[in-house]
């Protein structure tokens, strides 16, 4: 009886009518539930019992069908048939052929404070995991230490290659504006000065989050710190120059 295009939500309950009692979303799916942003797919990932039968070709949606035997162990986040985020989001990276977007997927369910590094690293030890284990094992301690983005990821990588001192990384400052911020990395001098490196991915560029950024960096230049800024693409592709200049900078 229905005389209109399905909504979002009844596409997700359409698919677990399709595919058994015992059916939940999962994957990309959950996590677009549970509230992760920036990573929505057009499929709709669903998780049930092995042996599951193949569900119904829908016109009006696809469904990725993902059969596990531990199928029971899997915990749901409330009665509407949704896995938990830590358990879908590893469903999720077993996609990626790389590990880069599984690392960065599971940084940005961290820094849109949805789920806790402890959560997730208990996730990946799990049989589930089947793919980038190891890589995801040591992004996850990087982001439990303070990395918030893939990007602060690759720059603290990049301190370790270069054998420069670890930074701390999301240091809270109060400016005499009276805001707290947070600096994606910091070093103390031996001469007390502090060095400040900052990581601008391409959120950046937006008109109010540039400003922002400024401003900010005005304030620390007001208290005589030594500000340097580095572009997500130069962190990854240009160590040789961002490394030679905190190296520079962080010379009394």
């Amino acid at each position: 009886m229905h005389n209109g295009p399905l909504t979002l939500r009844e596409r997700w309950d359409a698919a677990l009518v399709n595919t058994g009692p015992r059916a939940m979303l999962t994957g990309f799916t959950a996590a677009e539930y549970l509230g992760l942003t920036g990573w929505q797919r057009e499929w709709i990932d669903v998780l049930a019992p092995a042996g599951a039968s193949p569900p119904p070709v829908v016109q009006e949606f696809r469904i990725h069908l993902h059969r596990s035997r531990r199928h029971g162990a899997a915990t749901g986040s409330d009665a509407s048939r949704c896995q938990a985020l830590p358990g879908a989001l590893v469903v999720a990276v077993r996609s990626f052929r790389s590990s880069r977007p599984a690392c960065g997927l599971l940084a940005a369910a961290v820094q849109q404070r949805l789920v806790t590094p402890e959560r997730l690293l208990a996730a990946v030890e799990t049989p589930e995991c089947t793919r980038h284990r190891r890589a995801l094992r040591a992004a996850l301690h990087d982001i439990a230490g303070g990395s918030q983005a893939l990007s602060e990821i690759d720059f603290l990588r990049l301190c370790q290659r270069s054998r420069l001192p670890a930074p701390l990384r999301q240091a809270i400052r109060k400016e005499p504006d009276g805001k707290r911020r947070y600096l994606d990395a910091t070093w103390r001098r031996a001469d007390g000065r502090l060095v400040v490196a900052e990581v601008d991915g391409a959120l950046h560029l937006a008109v109010s989050n540039w400003w922002a950024d400024q401003e900010r960096q005005n304030w620390l230049a007001l208290g005589d710190a030594l500000v340097l800024r580095f572009p997500s693409w130069a962190v990854r592709h240009d160590e040789a120059t961002v490394s030679r200049q905190l190296r520079m900078a962080l010379r009394p």
